[in-house]
């Protein structure tokens, strides 16, 4: 599984709390990150995907597949 294959849902945050966007992967349970741009949020997101496939491979825990697959 890549990076790109999971579903990335982008919500911007609140000028009171810091602004910039917040992106998560709903199929992969508290993988987010957060970024001053969209572009920079789905960056770092996809770093974090890598990380937590990373960690659960690590762990022997399973991995989800994506729910739906996205260029």
């Amino acid at each position: 599984m890549k990076a790109q294959d999971y579903k990335i849902e982008i919500l911007p945050i609140a000028p009171a709390d810091g602004g910039g966007f917040l992106a998560s992967v709903p199929d992969l349970p508290g993988c987010k990150s957060d970024g001053e741009t969209e572009a920079e949020a789905v960056a770092n997101v996809r770093d974090a995907i890598e990380c937590w496939i990373e960690a659960a491979s690590q762990m022997g825990r399973p991995i989800p597949e994506p729910l739906r697959v996205y260029a």
